[in-house]
């Protein structure tokens, strides 16, 4: 699933790449930069964390030329007039006019680098809102951002990946040189599927990727063992023979009607249903009411 995503086959819409202070995801952001070139896309970047020249070590020098490098960094905040574009400037107006007037394909890819800088700068569903816009405005085809999950409360991260079409969670492996890439992608009919994969990086930012072995629904089980007869010690027999069974199925029980029951109560007979009552002449009449004390 992640070399999908990276290479342009299940791409576009918005991408969130979480990593954490363990393991950075920096370089599989340099993955999808080196992916859209070869794919011929115009790559606007946003770099306010990193360099211009440490971004682009290690992508295809034949390509990158159609990277458009929008300098955040090292004067993010605009302080020293130093840089082309501030964190202030992250809005839908100023972006989709940075992308209109450089020479562009209709296939533009997005870089933040990173989301986690522009967040601490911006109320959070400010943020949220100008990504949603951009998805609807059209002047880029995919967005993917850069988001260090353990600088901001849980809640701002489920946020923002609320609206990713694509999460890839990266974390340390045990084996140093490769990591471990969670990523859950949602689907146009709101299914989501999730997919844990090691991956590995060579220097000119190529990505090689192989399933992570023992995956749910994949768990080798033991074969089952005998199970032990809980009444082959018991000091009485709970089994019933042929003839026992034969004589307990004969036996009437007292709550159940056989049919001759039924016939019998429900055969009407003379009189049956009526009660008749003949005074007798020692019965005490009271013509006076019991109740009369209680009229109000």
């Amino acid at each position: 699933m992640l070399l999908n995503i990276v290479h342009g086959t299940e791409s576009g819409g918005f991408i969130v790449i979480e990593d954490t202070v363990k393991y950075s995801g920096r370089e599989i952001l340099k993955c999808f930069i080196n992916a859209a070139l070869k794919r011929g896309e115009d790559v606007h970047v946003m770099g306010f964390e990193t360099s211009e020249a440490e971004l682009r070590a290690g992508l295809d020098s034949s390509c990158v030329q159609k990277i458009h490098f929008h300098k955040g960094h090292p004067d993010p905040l605009g302080w020293t007039c130093k840089s082309s574009f501030t964190v202030q400037q992250f809005t839908t107006r100023d972006i989709t006019r940075l992308v209109q007037n450089t020479p562009y394909n209709k296939a533009s890819v997005l870089i933040v680098d990173s989301l986690s800088f522009v967040l601490r700068h911006h109320q959070p569903v400010v943020i949220c809102q100008r990504l949603q816009e951009l998805k609807k405005v059209g002047v880029v085809k995919t967005i993917v951002g850069l988001l260090h999950s353990d600088l901001h409360l849980q809640g701002v991260v489920e946020s923002v990946c609320h609206l990713a079409n694509a999460v890839i969670s990266v974390a340390p492996a045990n084996n140093e040189h490769c990591g471990v890439a969670k990523t859950t992608r949602r689907t146009k009919s709101g299914k989501l599927m999730q997919e844990e994969e090691y991956f590995d990086m060579s220097e000119d930012a190529a990505l090689s990727v192989q399933t992570r072995p023992h995956q749910p629904g994949h768990v080798q089980t033991e074969p089952d063992k005998p199970k032990a007869d809980p009444t082959s010690n018991l000091t009485f027999n709970l089994r019933l023979s042929k003839k026992e069974k034969e004589a307990k199925e004969k036996v009437a029980l007292p709550f159940v009607f056989s049919q001759e029951k039924k016939s019998a109560l429900l055969r009407p007979t003379p009189g049956s249903g009526r009660i008749t009552y003949e005074p007798d002449a020692n019965d005490d009449f009271d013509e006076e009411d019991p109740d009369d004390d209680l009229d109000v």
